[in-house]
């Protein structure tokens, strides 16, 4: 098993800091949403991947850290959920959206689908650098949350947890939760051995996160 601590990433220093907020401050476009593999844009820009089950936050979270209040759009409805959605950043690089996963009433047509081009997309897109697996802090590690893991360890794709909604959880309550988290990371050696805490309400974490993805090459 693996035995990697998984610590907090601590904040940026203020050059590295700057570096991800000049990153973020750029243009930021959305340029297609990709229902198939044959979709897909060139491979000539690196890119980052989020992923997390519905309702962690993700799109309010890419919000936060592009500084847009709606470039990436939440919706409760499964069915327009199913694309994987691409963001230009900058000159260089994608950021892309995957659909939330973990919808209990979810047609098995819409899921079975979805996981198809998941699985297509992250065993053949080779300049993906780093996926980002969210987790709602509140909960843990779920079982939704596993089966991605799982998918992204045999794609051999490198991803970091990121935790969302750190806010809504008590100082007293953090301890716990985090030893579930790290429990269920030590199992999946695709897993970055960094945990980045976030509260996209509160602004806590977006530089660190941003500095990761700029620093990403």
């Amino acid at each position: 098993m693996n035995q990697i601590a998984f610590n907090i990433a601590e904040e940026p220093d203020t050059a590295t800091a700057e570096k991800g907020r000049i990153l973020f401050a750029g243009e930021v476009e959305f340029l297609k949403g990709v229902v198939a593999m044959d979709g897909l844009p060139g491979s000539d820009r690196i890119e980052v991947c989020f992923a997390g089950r519905s309702n962690v936050g993700k799109s309010t979270l890419i919000n936060a850290l592009t500084g847009r209040k709606a470039i990436a759009r939440a919706s409760n409805t499964p069915g327009r959920t199913q694309e994987i959605n691409y963001f230009t950043l900058g000159a260089e690089r994608y950021l892309v959206d995957l659909p939330g996963y973990g919808y209990a009433n979810a047609p098995v047509a819409v899921v079975e689908k979805w996981q198809r081009l998941l699985k297509n997309y992250l065993s053949g897109r080779q300049n993906l650098r780093r996926a980002f697996v969210l987790v709602d802090f509140r909960h843990g590690v779920k079982p939704v949350d596993e089966e991605i893991m799982r998918l992204l360890d045999s794609s051999a794709v490198t991803f970091q947890c990121v935790m969302t909604k750190a806010d809504k959880v008590k100082e007293v309550d953090r301890a716990a939760v985090l030893t579930q988290v790290r429990a269920a990371l030590a199992k999946h050696p695709a897993a970055y051995p960094e945990i980045v805490l976030t509260s996209s309400e509160k602004g806590m974490g977006i530089p660190t996160l941003r500095s990761i993805i700029a620093g990403l090459i």
